[in-house]
């Protein structure tokens, strides 16, 4: 039998009742990233993947998988050397750099696990500086800031510096910073790497309240507690992508190599 080498596909996302799909938010079409050698590193091997508005996805692997580059190429801080990378619509396959910029900061909110808060900027200043660069007034910088900060529960902190706040402290702080600009897909990596089980738990409560809203969500993570949080897994190792789907849903248990859609 010849060899299947076309790209890993992994499912789509869920179709509401009545078979209707919401609107695709990231769109991976043959997507690989190939780092020039000698001797040439496949870090994302070629893959197909969807996910759709209102998705809560875990993209989960150990130290090594390829969880970075893809996290890179999801969040426009990497070109892919094969393939189409399609964001809310808007093919970024050939985007000038300016372009690709305006289009992440637009559409895409990060939380990082190390928080990247301004020490010498209260909570409500590291909110509203995601901002800075945007149309939006100055006051009303200011006021989506201190909503931001009252969604994820932090409203009473919003004068304090992120040494003088705890860590679960600082990183809802840095979910405020990540949603205030109202982005389509809030991109996670390892968000619970530097807390305690308990305000992990805590963490991970926010973001269900915020899939719960509405939000399209794509978690990072090696841990599989973080993970079991989210409606799909998609398991990375060696740079493929491969995701199991339950009897029942759109498509039947799977493994992204062997099986094209």
């Amino acid at each position: 039998m010849t060899p299947n080498t076309a790209p890993s596909r992994a499912a789509d996302g869920p179709a509401e009742a009545g078979g209707s799909r919401p609107a695709t938010v990231v769109e991976f079409d043959g997507v690989g990233l190939t780092y020039p050698g000698p001797p040439p590193v496949a870090a994302l091997r070629p893959c197909s993947l969807a996910v759709r508005e209102g998705e809560y996805v875990a993209v989960v692997g150990p130290s090594g998988s390829g969880k970075s580059t893809f996290l890179n190429i999801v969040g426009l801080l990497d070109r892919p050397t094969e393939g189409t990378y399609v964001l809310d619509g808007a093919d970024t396959t050939a985007l000038p750099e300016a372009e690709l910029t305006a289009l992440r900061g637009s559409l895409i909110g990060f939380v990082f696990q190390a928080f990247h808060l301004i020490p010498h900027r209260t909570a409500l200043e590291n909110v509203a500086l995601a901002m800075l660069y945007s149309a939006v007034p100055a006051r009303e910088r200011v006021q989506r800031a201190r909503t931001a900060l009252e969604q994820v529960g932090l409203a009473h902190r919003a004068d304090s510096l992120p040494n003088r706040m705890s860590g679960g402290e600082r990183q809802r702080a840095a979910i405020a910073r990540a949603i205030v600009g109202r982005p389509r897909l809030l991109l996670c990596d390892e968000l619970t790497g530097n807390l305690d089980s308990a305000t992990a738990a805590s963490v991970l409560d926010l973001l269900d309240d915020l899939h719960a809203s509405g939000m399209t969500l794509v978690v990072i993570t090696h841990d599989p507690v973080v993970a079991a949080r989210a409606a799909r897994t998609i398991t990375i190792r060696d740079g493929v992508l491969s995701e199991t789907v339950t009897a029942g849903t759109p498509t039947e248990a799977r493994r992204l190599p062997e099986v094209l859609g």
